[in-house]
C-alpha cells in the first residue's frame, strides 16, 4: 500500500476485485487508470478541528486525469471537486498567514490487492504528516539517509526529500516503480530538492540483503531499479526506516518483518517508523469482528511504554515497539480525516533477546 505486497500487478489484475481507498473518495467515479491529486501543506499545522479526533478537513483536492500533458506541473487542465467529486469553482480557499506547499502525487483511484502500492493511504499521509512535523520544528531529519519500504507511490519519501541526504524509495513491480518515479520527477521542482537524492529502487521482501546489483540490460526496461554497489553501502549506512500501511496480512506480515531485520541488522543502527490503518472484519476462527493482521502484527516486538519499561513477551522477539500518541503528530495535510484506527510505532530490532 503504501505498499502493494512487497510486490506489483499483471494482466490478469482487470479479473480481479478492485478495492479503493477513502482517500480517493472525492475522485471522479469509473475513472479508470492513473491520476494526479494535490495534496497541500504548509510550515503551519492544521487547527484542531482536523486532527484524529475525527474531524473533518475541507474535503477538497485539485486533480488532473493523468495523462502525456496533463502531468505537467502547473497543468491549466486542473479542476477542483468536492469529496462528492462535484466540481467546486476557485473563491481562493487557502487560509491567511499559510505559505501552502503542495505534493503532487501520481495514483490510481482503484487497484486489485496485488497492486494497492498505486493508492495513496491514509496512513501513508499521517507518516507524512510526522516527516513533516519533523522537518519543520526539528533537524533530526536534516541530512539523514533513509529508505521506505513499500512504499507505493513514494509519498512518504517525496516529503522527506526536502531535507534528507538521501532517500532510497523502494517497493516492487514495474507498475508501481514507475510511478514512484513519475511522482519524483513531478515534485522534485515544487518541493526544491534534487532528484538525484530520492533514489527508486526493487525490494523483494522474499529476497535476501544485499540485493541484486545493477547489470545493463537493455531488454528488460526495470533493471533501472536494480541497486549499484555504492547504493547498498549508503543503504547500510541508513539510519532511518520509515513504512506504512504495510500491515494487512499474516503472510505479508512475516514478510516485512523479515526484510526489516535485513536491513536493521545491517550497518548502522536503525529506527523504524510504522504508521497502520486497523481493517475490521469477522473472523469466522476467532467467532468476533477482528483487525486483519493486527495480532500478528503485534507478536512480532516486545512493548515498550513511557518509563521504558517492557511487556512480558515470553517470546523475547527480535524488535521492541513503542507506540506514539498521534496527539503529539499535528495534521498538516488537509485533504484526509485521520478518524480513530490509525497507529504509529517506534520499532527498534533488538539483536540480543533474552
Amino acid at each position: 500500500m503504501e505498499a502493494g505486497d512487497g510486490r506489483g500487478g499483471g494482466a490478469e489484475e482487470e479479473e480481479e476485485e478492485q478495492v479503493m481507498s477513502e482517500v480517493h473518495l472525492g475522485c471522479p467515479p469509473r475513472f479508470s487508470g492513473l491520476y494526479v491529486s494535490r495534496f497541500s501543506f504548509s510550515s503551519r499545522p492544521l487547527g484542531p478541528s482536523a486532527g484524529s479526533d475525527g474531524g473533518e478537513c475541507s474535503g477538497v483536492r485539485e486533480q488532473v486525469a493523468a495523462s502525456s500533458s496533463s502531468c505537467e506541473r502547473g497543468s491549466p487542465d486542473a479542476v477542483t471537486v468536492d469529496e462528492d467529486g462535484d466540481l467546486v469553482l476557485d473563491r481562493r480557499r487557502r487560509n491567511r498567514g499559510r505559505s501552502d506547499h503542495v505534493l503532487t502525487v501520481q495514483h490510481g483511484i482503484t487497484s486489485s490487492l496485488r497492486s494497492v502500492g498505486l493508492q495513496v493511504w491514509k496512513a501513508a499521509l499521517l507518516l507524512t504528516d510526522f516527516v513533516l512535523h519533523k522537518s519543520f520544528t526539528s533537524s533530526e531529519f536534516n541530512g539523514v539517509t533513509a529508505i521506505e519500504i513499500g512504499a507505493g507511490t513514494g509519498l512518504v519519501g517525496l516529503a522527506l526529500a526536502r531535507v534528507a541526504k538521501k532517500i532510497f524509495i523502494t517497493d516492487r513491480g514495474s507498475d508501481i516503480l514507475d510511478n514512484c518515479l513519475a511522482n519524483v520527477q513531478l515534485n522534485s521542482s515544487m518541493l526544491k530538492f534534487d532528484e538525484a537524492k530520492a533514489c527508486v529502487r526493487e525490494l523483494d521482501w522474499k529476497m535476501s540483503w544485499p540485493p541484486p546489483v545493477f547489470k545493463c540490460d537493455s531488454s528488460d526496461p526495470s533493471s533501472k531499479y536494480l541497486w549499484y554497489t555504492s547504493e547498498i553501502e549508503a543503504a547500510e549506512k541508513a539510519t532511518t526506516l520509515f513504512a506504512a500501511d504495510v500491515i494487512y496480512s499474516d503472510d505479508l506480515t512475516d514478510l516485512f518483518f523479515s526484510i526489516a531485520k535485513k536491513l536493521m541488522s545491517h550497518g548502522a543502527e536503525k529506527v523504524l517508523y510504522l504508521t497502520l490503518e486497523k481493517r475490521y472484519n469477522f473472523s469466522m476462527d476467532e467467532l468476533d469482528v477482528v483487525a486483519n493482521g493486527y495480532k500478528h502484527f503485534r507478536s512480532f516486538f516486545t512493548v515498550q511504554d513511557e518509563s521504558g519499561a517492557l511487556d512480558d513477551n515470553s517470546c523475547r522477539p527480535d524488535f521492541v515497539g513503542e507506540q506514539m500518541d498521534l496527539a503529539e503528530v499535528p495534521q498538516y495535510i488537509r485533504e484526509y480525516d485521520r478518524g480513530k484506527d490509525l497507529e504509529m510505532w517506534k520499532i527498534m530490532y533488538n539483536p540480543n533477546p533474552e
